[in-house]
C-alpha cells in the first residue's frame, strides 16, 4: 500500500514507516503530529485510485522525527577566464525528516 501525496509543492511517494525528507516545515517540534489530505494517488493492493485532482477522503498522518536535518553541501564557482572574477559560494540546503504513521485511503 503506498500513496503519492504533495507536501510543500513536491511530490513524494509515502508508505507505512518509512522516512521522507521534505523541504524544511517551520514551527514543528519534534514528536509533533502532521497531516497531509493532499493525495493524488493511492495504491492498496493492486486498487489503483487517481485523484481528480486529489482522492476523496485520503490522507497521510506523519510524526516528526527531525524538525531541521540540513543537505549535502553544494559548492557553486563562477569564473570569468583571463579577468580575475572567481566567485565561490556554498550552500546547505533544510529539510525536515518525517516518518508516515498511517495512511488513510
Amino acid at each position: 500500500m503506498y500513496v503519492i501525496v504533495e507536501i510543500k509543492g513536491q511530490q513524494f511517494k509515502a508508505e507505512k514507516d518509512r522516512f521522507l525528507y521534505v523541504q524544511h516545515i517551520e514551527g514543528v517540534k519534534e514528536g509533533d503530529t502532521l497531516e497531509f489530505d493532499h493525495v493524488l494517488l493511492s495504491d492498496v493492493d493492486g486498487d489503483v485510485k487517481v485523484g481528480a485532482p486529489t482522492v476523496e477522503g485520503a490522507k497521510v498522518v506523519c510524526e516528526v522525527e527531525n524538525p531541521l536535518v540540513k543537505g549535502d553541501k553544494v559548492i557553486v564557482f563562477k569564473k570569468k577566464r583571463r579577468k580575475g572574477y572567481r566567485r565561490k559560494n556554498g550552500h546547505r540546503q533544510q529539510f525536515t525528516k518525517i516518518v508516515i504513521k498511517d495512511i488513510v485511503a
